[in-house]
């Protein structure tokens, strides 16, 4: 029995679209000025991936989510082969995307998407052989570790990071045992730390984040920018449209920090505005998810809400320095429409979800 879209869901991702499109166009307009003549260039650009991603939206709630993880494998190779495409020295890429002609891709993100319609429908399928190593956890971490080893020559160890932290909230919900993932998730601290480690920008980001304002001319520079314009926002802000930091002080103010842009401009009234559509958006996937008419359906939509609620609270964690940079977006908000597309498509997959559950 089909019935209609989580209204509240369908809803909360509007405003969060427009409220997106209103932030960046504050935040981008002086760097799209300088470098392509035009305040709204990169707007118009976001813009058409909006379009996109509601096209890719409105599929995807129409097309049953049961047939649509019957493509799940074929939608993870091909995502892999197109990441794999970003490290070949062949020059069809730039660093982690791949041209369309005047657009760029991010094939990680299509990892993710795909990742999660695979963990869904695998996982679905286990029963109880979750809760045992060889069978039920094993399978899982040998994938992970085949896409960490691809995702880390790009490199974009953030993105391994959602991988890994998504794969294991996935097994947990379709229960798996906790020391189990437990053990994983301590046998993985140090594989980060070596890639930190042996990585002298990544490791000058970690001391950098230890004490910024002993790099404050180099890699603590961003977060020190970030602190400085959260801060410098109190309560009200400044105004939309009043950042000082989007004035070539804060690099990339149009994509990893501008949340840091919308503090200084909205202040903390702003941030909790936009924490709370977020988390309403979050909380709507775990109840269609209760409400799901199956295991799948379940999976599926606590897998949704789960990766936007924790790139969210990366991304976040990042911009009032309790993270290390990591260059992950925030969802609907930052410049890329690798990202926006892929949020949108996940939104269509759970309001498919919902449409086909209890009404909740």
């Amino acid at each position: 029995m089909v019935g209609t879209v989580d209204r509240r869901a369908a809803l909360v991702t509007a405003l969060l679209l427009f409220a997106g499109m209103i932030v960046l166009y504050s935040a981008s307009s002086p760097f799209s000025l300088k470098h392509y003549g035009s305040d709204t260039s990169m707007l118009i650009r976001q813009l058409i991936a909006a379009g996109v991603g509601l096209i890719g939206l409105l599929i995807l709630e129409s097309w049953d989510y049961h047939s649509l993880v019957q493509f799940n494998d074929l939608l993870l190779v091909g995502g892999v082969l197109l990441t794999v495409l970003t490290i070949l020295p062949i020059g069809l890429s730039d660093g982690r995307w791949l041209p369309l002609g005047p657009f760029t891709f991010q094939p990680t993100e299509a990892v993710k998407f795909s990742l999660i319609l695979f963990l869904a429908h695998s996982l679905s399928r286990k029963g109880g052989q979750v809760r045992t190593f060889k069978d039920g956890v094993l399978p899982y971490l040998i994938l992970l570790g085949f896409l960490a080893v691809i995702v880390i020559q790009q490199p974009d160890l953030g993105m391994i990071v959602v991988f890994g932290a998504l794969t294991m909230a996935m097994l947990f919900f379709a229960g798996a045992r906790m020391i189990h993932l437990l053990c994983i998730g301590a046998g993985g601290i140090p594989l980060v730390f070596l890639a930190i480690r042996f990585a002298p920008y990544r490791f000058a980001r970690l001391l950098s984040f230890l004490n910024p304002h002993a790099y404050s001319q180099s890699t603590g520079y961003q977060t020190l920018q970030s602190l400085t314009a959260v801060g410098s926002g109190g309560i009200i802000g400044r105004g939309l449209g009043g950042s000082h930091a989007k004035l070539f002080y804060l690099p990339q103010s149009h994509n990893d920090f501008i949340m840091s842009v919308l503090a200084e401009e909205l202040g903390l009234f702003g941030i909790l505005l936009i924490m709370t559509l977020m988390g309403l958006l979050v909380w709507r996937a775990f109840r269609i998810a209760e409400s799901a008419s199956d295991r799948l359906g379940q999976l599926l939509a606590m897998g949704i809400g789960f990766a936007l609620g924790f790139q969210t609270l990366i991304n976040l964690g990042v911009v009032v320095g309790l993270l290390p940079v990591t260059g992950l977006t925030f969802p609907f908000f930052s410049n890329g429409g690798s990202s926006l597309i892929i949020t949108l498509a996940l939104v269509g997959v759970l309001l498919n979800v919902s449409k086909q559950g209890e009404s909740s």
